[in-house]
């Protein structure tokens, strides 16, 4: 018997949308493709450019959450599947997550989201006879869905059981579950202002928090906000603006950014009046580095190199931003812990030690060394600093006191390292609470 065929987008207003949602996720989920490369640039997804600029934001939000809420949703979904996700239709999990993430967190009518997805799953090669089981569970989980999702203990399943074992090991269970809870919600717009922060958090109706970044929730595209086009400002949030502060005052030195992409701290040691080499081993990052430092009217020279192995200076400082598992950062990437393994962490952590190592050599005596990641991985930072530190002479810690952390001595370690978390700084207003979870270390070059 032949199915019936599904309207055309142009029928089915909203559909479109549903699509893109449902397509980036599963690139996300089952081939392990970053997000941010699927929303913008070269590699974004194909269907984002056809929606305006409402509908983007949509599917933007309804990837978030759904990824925000990924083991809440299949377990729910796993509960109502009586014979399971079906093994030969690939797309029909991301269409009943997108589905049930409307039906559960998102202010979308639930006739639309049941509707929306059976239409997709109808006009989805080799999934459409499985119209009605789509049907029928997102039908099920109108009725049945928040009573079940209000017994569930989210914090326990939204975070892949891996990785919240390790934060447990690392920070304590309440302190996990805090991180786990921070990283439900979504990230506010933090930035790095140029001056006055008191002045342009007034009128971009904001507040400025303890380091001078002006925190918002932005009500429009970034691009449109006052002061964008005049560069006043860049994004930034609140912990990675802290690292670039450690070197101290930079005016008139010289510093390699190693890994400098996509710039802020870069932008940061620029505006403070130092001699700033950019370094980056991604020409396309990098390209985007000095278009950014264009519309913000500040020096840079970029070098595309593989920072582990590139020979200049020797320079006053090194600022290090090493590639990491970036866990730290899951309020703004809510993709990052389905897109990571146990094995990557080994991996980054080999590749960290082999940075420090080539910021040691283009260091000069006494100069500083600032060696930070976005990770909340012991192994990327205070044990990859401890074992550092163990089989070097050359460098040895310049505790980071209270004072280089604008007062802020709960981010202090017991050995002087700045450590972050992403329940830090809460706030009454969810959305303005949090900041990622950043690790810094501070080094002196002997």
């Amino acid at each position: 018997m032949a199915h019936p065929q599904a309207p055309s987008d142009a029928d089915a207003p909203g559909l479109a949308t549903r699509r893109s949602a449902v397509e980036i996720l599963d690139s996300v989920l089952r081939h392990r493709q970053p997000l941010d490369d699927l929303l913008s640039g070269k590699a974004a997804h194909a269907g984002l450019a056809a929606l305006d600029e409402r509908d983007r934001a949509l599917a933007r939000n309804i990837i978030a959450t759904t990824l925000r809420r990924l083991g809440s949703l299949r377990y729910l979904l796993a509960r109502f599947l009586a014979k399971g996700m079906p093994a030969d239709a690939p797309l029909v999990e991301p269409i009943l997550l997108v589905g049930a993430a409307q039906i559960l967190f998102l202010d979308v009518p639930d006739h639309a989201a049941v509707d929306l997805s059976v239409r997709l799953t109808q006009a989805t090669r080799h999934q459409a006879h499985y119209a009605g089981l789509v049907n029928a569970v997102l039908r099920r989980m109108v009725r049945e869905g928040k009573a079940a999702l209000a017994k569930l203990d989210a914090p326990s399943l939204d975070t892949p059981g891996w990785l919240l074992q390790r934060w447990i090991k690392a920070y304590g269970s309440e302190t996990a579950r805090s991180i786990v809870i921070a990283n439900s919600h979504e990230a506010a717009l933090d930035l790095s202002v140029k001056s006055d922060p008191a002045a342009w958090a007034e009128r971009l109706n904001g507040q400025v928090l303890p380091n001078g970044s002006v925190r918002l929730i932005a009500q429009v595209p970034v691009p449109s906000l006052p002061g964008y086009d005049e560069g006043e400002w860049w994004v930034q949030d609140a912990a990675a603006a802290l690292p670039a502060h450690l070197l101290g005052d930079v005016r008139g030195k010289t510093v390699a950014d190693l890994c400098a992409a996509p710039g802020g701290k870069t932008a940061q040691l620029a505006q403070a009046g130092a001699s700033v080499i950019a370094v980056d081993r991604s020409k396309v990052r990098l390209a985007r580095l000095q278009e950014n430092f264009g519309r913000l009217h500040l020096p840079v020279e970029t070098v595309v190199a593989d920072a582990a192995v590139w020979e200049a200076g020797p320079f006053d400082a090194v600022l290090l931003d090493a590639p990491c598992s970036s866990t730290g950062t899951v309020r703004r990437h809510p993709d990052i812990p389905w897109q990571k393994r146990q094995a990557d962490i080994v991996k980054l952590a080999a590749l960290q030690q082999r940075l420090l190592d080539n910021a040691v050599r283009i260091t000069k005596p006494g100069g500083l060394i600032v060696y930070c990641t976005c990770s909340l991985e012991p192994e990327e930072g205070e044990a990859a600093i401890g074992s550092f530190l163990a089989r070097t002479s050359a460098v040895g810690r310049k505790p980071i006191v209270a004072a280089d952390v604008f007062g802020q001595s709960e981010f202090l370690t017991a050995d002087g390292d700045l450590r972050t978390l992403p329940c830090h700084w809460p706030s009454p207003d969810t959305r303005l609470g949090g900041l990622d979870g950043f690790f810094a270390a501070r080094l002196e070059r002997r």
